[in-house]
């Protein structure tokens, strides 16, 4: 039955009526594919777990991916779009000078709950515990939380624009968030950070900045993985994945696990890590017209590495060319993690003197990205079965090794950090917890404090170019790593598959669960390099000797405030 044939859904959506077809479509189907309303995001769909699809449905938020449009009709829908003008720009004008948003693809969600957010404590404002509940319905993988939280504190005060002063909270300058700031110099310190151009500006919290999905042309066919190695084609994603025969994703009782037993050998100090979900947001998306060029997968984010080789761009460019009219092609949250790269696990030793062996699962470039920090170490590759794994993902190889060398001196208690113009990594523990630092392949300087359940970073990257985006970055990188060594994991099964389907099943903190954050930019004329991995491998291996070297990641520990 075609859209024309079936009966139609009348309702309110950002002060209008609107009707569409009735078609089995959720809330966020309808929203997107029928009405062309792209500011909420599709990072899960029909989970309900990561909040991207955040509306008002008469006033009150609700995930609209797992809201059947057939329930809401007749009521009034309200999207970020819809919001009043000036609130709508003055929380993006916030977001915007406090670094928090990095891709932008989750932002537009949390605007939209957190704008609903009421103080419920008889305050004028919610409390900070309060804006933390509230994110729980959120998953963001970029910014740490932190930030955001102060973006609410500071759009609740009146914006950047306002004369409101807020400890703690970047002033950001001007009623757009960016007042002084040079916008260019802020994208390439974002791009430094996240490995691909990147936007930065106000529209970035809109959801604004050019998603692959968001750009693809209301005419355009749809297509899935059909779970046996092609695509199912559909009028409409709902079509499609009927097509493919999508199974709803699932969180298995199975606890995550390494995959590899450790050498042999007379160890000082051993580690052994779990297969770990890259989780970024944006699921890999890319539409292209017939014998045209099609969009990155990218976007306005690196995804960690990722999409590095992802290739919906090319099978976008050969079903419109097969077709002869544009194709979307979209990856559920449930494919991506079936066949997205996952961080390649490591079971490893170290001996007193600094020698070891680090074994780890086949991937090609691993034993070189090893070799870069630590060439005294022998690299083992070993077959297993399990999702695929890549060097591209953040500081794969290269992190695993320094976070050992850091361990090694906090067990031998080396009391100074040692001196040398090679990568390297060093840790000692402290009363309440432990300090670490690390050089970078790139050359980026971190040292990182996680002490009475607050983590302190200082940072050394050459010239900062915008002070916001780098801070933002480097917080988002410790939230990584905190969650990193504590909290997530993936099980796989036997058979190599992976058994956790569902966004909230990897183990990514909560709001809730990240300490403060707290980050210094150390002056630097020279010139500028990544900061923020040499941050994550700081912020792990601090973690790492606070929590006693443990010997199997993830630990366990949450470390809630």
């Amino acid at each position: 039955m075609s859209d024309a044939d079936r009966p139609e859904i009348q309702l309110e959506v950002d002060g209008r009526q609107v009707s569409v077809p009735d078609d089995g479509s959720s809330l966020l189907g309808a929203l997107r594919d029928h009405l062309g309303v792209r500011s909420p995001k599709d990072g899960c769909s029909p989970q309900g777990q990561c909040g991207c699809c955040t509306v008002l449905v008469d006033g009150a938020p609700r995930v609209a991916c797992v809201t059947p449009v057939r329930r809401v009709a007749g009521r009034a829908i309200t999207t970020l779009d819809g919001l009043d003008a000036e609130v709508r720009d003055r929380w993006a004008a916030s977001f915007c000078a406090t670094g928090a948003s990095q891709c932008g693809f989750c932002t537009p969600g949390i605007v939209v709950r957190l704008v609903a957010t009421p103080a419920r404590s008889g305050a004028d404002q919610p409390t900070e515990a309060e804006v933390e509940r509230a994110l729980a319905a959120h998953l963001c993988r970029c910014t740490g939380w932190r930030t955001i939280v102060e973006a609410d504190r500071l759009a609740r005060a009146g914006g950047p624009g306002s004369t409101a002063a807020i400890p703690g909270v970047p002033a950001g300058g001007g009623p757009d968030g960016l007042g002084g700031r040079d916008p260019e110099a802020a994208a390439r310190r974002a791009a430094l950070e996240g490995g691909v151009a990147q936007q930065v500006g106000p529209h970035v919290a809109l959801g604004a900045a050019g998603f692959a999905d968001d750009t693809a042309p209301p005419d355009a066919l749809v297509a899935v993985p059909d779970g046996a190695g092609g695509w199912a084609v559909g009028v409409t994603l709902v079509e499609a994945r009927q097509r493919a025969g999508k199974v709803q994703g699932r969180r298995t009782t199975v606890d995550p696990a390494p995959p590899l037993e450790l050498p042999d050998g007379d160890w000082a100090v051993t580690l052994r890590t779990s297969w770990v979900e890259p989780a970024y947001l944006e699921t890999d998306a890319a539409w292209c017209a017939p014998g045209g060029t099609p969009t990155s997968p990218l976007a306005n984010g690196g995804a960690f590495g990722g999409k590095a080789d992802s290739d919906v761009g090319a099978v976008a460019r050969r079903l419109a060319d097969e077709h002869g009219r544009a194709v979307r092609v979209l990856v559920s949250r449930e494919d991506t993690v079936r066949l997205g790269p996952k961080r390649p696990p490591v079971a490893a030793g170290l001996r007193a003197d600094g020698s070891g062996v680090v074994r780890v699962v086949r991937t090609p470039g691993v034993a070189e990205r090893i070799a870069t920090v630590a060439p005294a170490l022998a690299v083992e590759e070993v077959d297993v079965e399990g999702p695929p794994t890549s060097v591209a993902l953040r500081g794969a190889g290269w992190v695993e090794a320094l976070v050992l060398q850091a361990g090694l001196a906090a067990a031998t208690a080396a009391p100074e950090p040692p001196v040398g113009p090679a990568p390297l990594g060093w840790a000692a523990p402290e009363a309440g917890g432990a300090t670490a630092m690390v050089v970078s392949p790139a050359g980026g300087r971190a040292v990182a404090s996680v002490i009475d359940g607050a983590v302190h970073v200082a940072v050394r990257c050459g010239a900062p170019l915008d002070e916001v985006v780098l801070r933002s970055y480097c917080i988002g990188a410790a939230h990584q790593a905190l969650g990193w060594v504590r909290a997530e994991g993936l099980a796989v099964g036997p058979d190599g598959e992976p058994l956790d389907l569902t966004v909230r099943s990897f183990g990514v903190l909560r709001a809730a669960d990240t300490p403060p954050i707290h980050v210094d930019i150390e002056p630097d004329d020279g010139a500028a390099v990544n900061g923020s991995d040499a941050v994550f491998a700081a912020v792990a291996a601090a973690t790492w000797v606070a929590g006693g070297l443990a010997p199997e990641w993830p630990t366990g520990q949450t470390g809630g405030r």
